[in-house]
């Protein structure tokens, strides 16, 4: 029997002490300031990066000289210093869209610790709520258990841990441990075909005729009480000197407001799991439309000799756009299909809403509002929902072999996978960094 190696990512929840929580919040403040001290010294010289050898011997200066150096463990600093040669990489790989490192600000970045072995970890179930994992310079901690964890649960998914990285998010310090685990290669999905449009007042259209959508993610009372904390923090702010460090009441302000957010982006995310695994789980192919979403949201300001229209409104559709995470959604399905047999596709989204999937032409004044479409051709006349009519379209052009699949990783299934990783000569020796994008 076939079988295929399966990399994925478990997160849990810390229940951390405040000792245990202040030793965390300082050892990613470290992380952050390594990461700065590591990209000026690479950055320092005009000609070339600095490499590799010369990074790591920098480090283990510094872990010596520097007191607060040595709240990180080594081998997280050691990880930091991985993932900032990666960065590089990715810079200089033409198929790759990252941009030039740059330096992380200590309130734009999100705090996160490595724990590149899985040996330190330590992993023990306690009872069927909570489990018991070994922190690096911070001890013994439970986690909440809501997965099993391959290799730990008897009984449990045949693999192994490869280690795990610490998130702090707004509610606390998560763990997410990356797992790998062998299993049966899929068998080609016997399911129907079925195409998705994505929207805003209708989430997710299919081609069937079906549905998809949700509420709101906060409750009444929660969204008035967000409403309320971001009016505080609009007063809180005028009182403020540019410059000069934030108030405690202010700081306290934007906690709350972001442990609302995260509680909506939460109930968000698991929206979007519950769906696409029902849709991955009914459909072989799912074929979507290849949107651009970064031109989609680009702001109308404009410029001062050339003032944006309508920015408002434009604002107001960029934060609904953003709120319903169109790209994310197309992230989980793809590799949701991909482990079921099936697959995602794209097509051109050109004309989608404009065009009838009945006679395929296209004519003006069809689409008369944002949910209705009447074709105007004489010989069809076809009434209903637009957004179902583009998502006959889009499997319509897929049917037509006018679309592409996409694997896993989410590149194009046909050409194959681009390779990823820049040449080592890149990233360690010669060419000076070039100008960001």
């Amino acid at each position: 029997m076939e079988t295929v190696k399966r990399t994925r990512a478990q997160v849990a929840c810390l229940d951390l002490g405040k000792r245990q929580s202040a030793v965390l919040d300082g050892q990613a403040h470290t992380a952050r300031a390594l990461w700065n001290l590591l990209h000026e010294f690479c950055t320092f010289r005009p000609d070339r990066l600095a490499s590799l050898k010369e990074c790591d011997a920098a480090i283990r200066v510094a872990r010596h000289e520097i007191d607060w150096m040595g709240q990180l463990p080594a081998q997280a600093a050691q990880a930091v210093l991985k993932t900032y040669r990666q960065a590089w990489a990715n810079f200089f790989n033409p198929n790759h869209p990252a941009k030039r490192p740059t330096f992380k600000g200590r309130f734009r970045s999100q705090a996160a610790i490595d724990v590149p072995q899985a040996r330190d970890l330590q992993i023990t179930r306690i009872n069927r709520r909570w489990g018991a994992v070994n922190l690096p310079k911070v001890g013994r901690v439970r986690f909440r258990w809501t997965k099993d964890l391959p290799g730990v649960t008897k009984g449990g998914p045949a693999g192994r841990i490869t280690g795990a990285r610490l998130v702090k998010k707004a509610h606390g310090w998560n763990i997410v441990f990356r797992t790998e685990t062998v299993v049966a290669a899929p068998a080609p999905h016997r399911g129907p075909k079925a195409g998705m449009d994505r929207g805003i007042v209708i989430p997710l259209a299919l081609s069937t005729g079906e549905h998809l959508g949700h509420g709101s993610w906060l409750t009444t009372g929660q969204a008035e009480r967000l409403l309320r904390l971001e009016r505080k923090s609009a007063r809180q702010r005028k009182t403020t000197t540019k410059g000069q460090p934030l108030s405690a009441r202010l700081t306290r302000t934007y906690d709350q407001i972001a442990k609302l957010r995260a509680t909506a982006k939460r109930r968000a995310l698991d929206w979007q799991h519950q769906s696409t695994t029902a849709l991955a789980d009914t459909y072989s192919a799912i074929v979507v439309e290849d949107l651009k979403i970064g031109n989609m949201t680009a702001s109308a300001s404009g410029t001062v000799e050339e003032p944006g229209v309508k920015v408002a409104q434009k604002r107001g559709l960029n934060r609904a756009i953003a709120g319903e995470a169109w790209g994310r959604t197309v992230e989980l399905l793809t590799y949701k299909a991909a482990d079921r047999g099936g697959l995602v596709a794209k097509v051109r989204p050109h004309g989608t809403s404009r065009e009838c999937h009945r006679c395929h032409t296209t004519t003006a004044g069809s689409r008369e509002s944002r949910s209705r479409f009447v074709c105007k051709n004489p010989a069809c006349g076809w009434i209903g929902n637009a957004d179902t009519n583009a998502a006959r379209n889009q499997l319509h052009r897929y049917n037509s072999a006018a679309g592409w699949a996409v694997t896993g990783r989410g590149d194009s299934g046909v050409p194959g996978s681009a390779k990823r990783q820049a040449s080592r000569s890149a990233v360690s020796g010669a060419p000076a960094p070039r100008a960001a994008a």
